[in-house]
This record gives C-alpha cells, structure tokens and sequence, in this order.
C-alpha cells in the first residue's frame, strides 16, 4: 500500500480518527499519561466505531 493511510480508510475511521485525535489532545491538557491515554483512547474507538457501524447499517423508513 502506498500513500497515507488515510487515502484507503472509510468515512467512519477518518471520523473516528479525528476525534481520537482531539480526545488525545484533551487528555494531554489534562495530564493523563500515554499509557492510560492509550487505553481510554482504545476503548472510545471501539465504542465509536460500533456506534458508527450500527448507524450506517440501519435502514431508514420514510
């Protein structure tokens, strides 16, 4: 694969992606160290990504 990864991710893990980008910069200001940043930051993507994938597979009824 060549290029930035970004050029391959979905629009849920480029959604995702940003806001563990922001989340992490919190966390920083916050003083939270790498380690527990890391495992925060790994249990939100899970959660978002889940929250993601259940609000595209849903099938909306008009």
């Amino acid at each position: 694969m060549k290029g930035n990864i970004r050029d391959y991710s979905t629009i849920n893990e480029l959604i995702c992606l940003s806001n563990m980008e922001n989340i992490n910069a919190v966390l920083i200001n916050e003083g939270v160290e790498q380690k527990a940043r890391l495992v925060r930051l790994n249990q939100i993507a899970i959660q978002q990504m889940r929250v993601l994938q259940e609000f595209e597979d849903r099938k909306f009824i008009k």
